[in-house]
């Protein structure tokens, strides 16, 4: 078996299932994969240190989102648990300096069911979340070389964020066909480069190195899934090939496969 790729996606609000185009283009996406044996999570949406193994059996959907209709609240996802992931994903990380716990009730967020439920409707994949335990990129790369090993048993591991994110600027006026504002297009166009380029080194300095870069991420949470990513990529010497680009209300929703 081939290492499993690795992915990065800009994962939307609720409302994803509304835009046509951006659920085929994740469905399209999911059909171009290999078949997961199970499928590992790291949102943007759930911080919490020491690092935190999710619910291992079923999973409770969290609906960490407000103000939105009902109906975004009664979306299921009965995706089956994954406890032989998670035995493996505690021993691959657990040492003196990296602790691990586990959060039983704790299940899949937005950042992760949202775009499950158009990847792999059917949510007959076992799924796992764990928590990010920093914004650091460094250690999350670190993070992303321990659970590295997963992806020779098929573990598609999948961090989920937004490559732009600033809530505060959302241009509710900007569809997908508008000009998207100059600090999400700057930091966008930049990180495309960076990334075609692999100059990995400024990716993981973006906080100095990245144009626009307090507008585009005033807080980093949504940018660092990708750090976990990278890092189960690294040591396959891999590209970050770009699957889905464009802007959602001016947010770049640029996502990269790692292969």
């Amino acid at each position: 078996m081939t290492a499993m790729p690795v992915l990065y996606l800009s994962h939307g609000a609720p409302p994803l299932a509304d835009d046509p185009l951006w659920t085929r283009q994740l469905a399209d996406w999911a059909r171009d994969l290999p078949r997961p044996t199970a499928i590992l999570v790291v949102s943007a949406h759930w911080e919490e240190a020491p690092f935190t193994v999710g619910a291992t059996t079923t999973q409770p959907l969290v609906y960490d989102f407000w103000g939105f209709p009902e109906r975004y609240y009664q979306v299921k996802y009965a995706a089956p648990g994954a406890p032989e992931l998670a035995e493996k994903v505690r021993k691959l990380v657990r040492s003196a300096e990296t602790p691990v716990k586990d959060d039983p009730g704790r299940g899949l967020d937005h950042g992760a069911y949202v775009p499950l439920v158009e990847m792999y409707p059917d949510a007959d994949i076992p799924v796992l979340q764990i928590s990010m335990p920093t914004l650091d990129p460094e250690a999350l790369v670190r993070l992303g070389r321990k659970l590295a090993p997963l992806r020779d048993e098929g573990v598609l591991i999948m961090g989920s964020g937004f490559f732009t994110h600033n809530l505060s600027e959302l241009s509710m006026s900007a569809g997908t066909g508008v000009t998207p504002p100059r600090w999400s297009s700057e930091f966008d166009d930049w990180g495309r480069r960076v990334l075609t380029e692999r100059d990995f080194d400024s990716l993981i300095d973006f906080s100095h190195k990245a144009p626009a870069v307090r507008l585009a991420h005033p807080r980093t949470e949504h940018f660092a899934p990708l750090f976990v990513s990278l890092g189960a990529s690294l040591d396959h010497n891999e590209h970050a090939d770009t699957v889905i680009d464009g802007y959602w209300y001016g947010l770049a929703k640029r996502s990269v496969q790692f292969t």
